[in-house]
């Protein structure tokens, strides 16, 4: 993007939006939404970045439409910008992410038939204990990160939990995740360090190789054991089958929940009069205010999907081989769709947003899951005395992928009562591109850059 584009709001028009320019996205988040504002106003979708390229679907009924209809959208052979290589995964599995047709349905199905309900009902419970446990950690010694002390575990013991992983292995878990994703962002301020990644990610596969053998002989109530003791249609997950979906639960399970609540502290403490309503009737509000905090911070910003059959999408013709990229933060902001979209109303009523994907196939298998999450930790944050609310600015890492937070400081006391809470939201700060876990569910770091390079 032109220094031109980045001036002030007055002279930003849409020929100066590039979505593909790694500069757009180290704008402040309003100066990008207002860009997707104008994007949304053309007629078709545009196309952005040298050949290939993509098109940027920036719509609430594109997105929508796309995700529901993969005989012409598909997923294969990646959907995050460099496409896994083929060798990747050979040796690490392939993500459902990436999957079309029956070889997707095959592979959900066994999933799917794995939540049985008694290991649902377990979760729940266990939702609730952890929820309780850590926000008491908490109140006892008053750690000064948000994110580290609360939002990131939160849904890294529950996931934990729900497979069975043995505290033992969760340590290092969680440190190879680290390793495995440490140049996530626009850019890094870190010196990369080749393989680290691959070799983290290699160590977490033979980690869950090593519980899927220990399931097998001996199963226990966990969903390592439902997943590789199931027989649907003769089928059971393999090793590897299992490392790529542990891969993905650590994204779609922990990376986006983590954000979520992190946003959502931030949005309930800019927003008091918000914060008051919830927690006067909080099984009244709590539904809403948790839809509403998904989509008004949508944790993942952008999806790919390949273009298989020639098809018509909002007043364009594709043709078959053709990139384009699913806006979930666009599509959640659209005006024809959510009124007063920049407001944060945990009343909105209805709030069709797009922060599960947009239906389909792909819609995303843990949605209930994390909805029970955020508002088993924000009924505890919400009663337990002393108010905790989030003072200062949040540090974002800048990503075309995900709306991330790398740390967040928080207090107690009275709630806040206006001032500059969410300014590192708003503002775009530049923080340490090092931390997270958004990019392991997607292959190896190649060498022209990071996992998560802009489209």
């Amino acid at each position: 993007m032109s220094s031109s584009s980045t001036g002030s709001a007055a002279k930003l028009t849409v020929d100066g939006v590039d979505l593909a320019d790694p500069s757009f996205w180290r704008l402040p988040r309003p100066q990008r939404l207002r860009s997707f504002a104008l994007l949304r106003q053309l007629d078709a979708p545009r196309h952005f970045g040298s050949e290939p390229g993509f098109f940027a679907l920036v719509k609430h009924a594109d997105v929508q439409e796309a995700s529901r209809t993969p005989g012409n959208f598909a997923s294969a052979p990646g959907v995050t910008t460099p496409e896994p290589a083929a060798w990747a995964k050979a040796v690490f599995g392939n993500s459902m992410v990436n999957m079309d047709g029956a070889e997707h349905a095959a592979l959900r199905k066994i999933v799917a038939r794995a939540f049985t309900p008694r290991l649902l009902a377990a979760a729940e419970d266990n939702v609730r204990e952890v929820a309780h446990r850590i926000v008491a950690e908490v109140v006892r010694d008053r750690p000064g990160d948000f994110v580290a002390s609360v939002a990131s575990r939160m849904p890294f013991e529950v996931i934990c939990d729900l497979m069975g992983i043995p505290p033992v292995y969760r340590r290092q878990i969680a440190r190879r995740v680290d390793e495995a994703s440490q140049n996530v962002g626009v850019r890094r301020s870190r010196l990369r360090v080749p393989g680290r990644g691959l070799r983290a990610l290699a160590h977490m596969q033979w980690m869950m190789a090593r519980l899927a053998r220990e399931r097998r002989r001996q199963p226990a109530d966990d969903l390592v054991s439902a997943l590789v003791c199931a027989d649907i249609d003769g089928q059971a997950l393999t090793a590897r089958q299992l490392g790529a979906f542990f891969s993905l639960l650590l994204v779609a399970g922990v990376e986006t929940t983590r954000n979520a609540i992190a946003h959502g502290l931030v949005l309930l403490s800019d927003h008091p009069e918000q914060r008051a309503l919830l927690a006067s009737d909080f099984d009244r509000y709590a539904d809403g205010a948790m839809e509403e905090v998904v989509r008004h911070s949508t944790p993942i910003i952008q999806f790919r999907r390949t273009v298989s059959t020639a098809c018509e999408l909002g007043g364009r013709e594709f043709v078959p081989g053709e990139k384009v990229v699913l806006f979930y933060a666009s599509a959640n902001r659209d005006e024809r769709v959510f009124d007063d979209p920049d407001a944060f109303d945990i009343t909105r009523n209805p709030n069709p947003h797009l922060g599960y994907g947009g239906g389909g196939p792909h819609y995303c298998l843990g949605a209930h899951l994390a909805r029970q999450e955020m508002k088993a930790i924000f009924q505890e944050l919400l009663t337990v005395p002393p108010a905790l609310r989030a003072v200062g600015a949040a540090e974002l890492v800048d990503s075309s992928f995900d709306n991330r937070v790398r740390s967040l400081p928080f207090a107690f006391g009275p709630t806040h009562t206006g001032g500059d809470v969410g300014a590192g939201i708003d503002a775009g700060i530049d923080v340490d591109r090092g931390a997270g876990i958004g990019a392991i569910d997607f292959g190896p770091i190649d060498d022209r850059g990071t996992v998560d390079r802009p489209c």
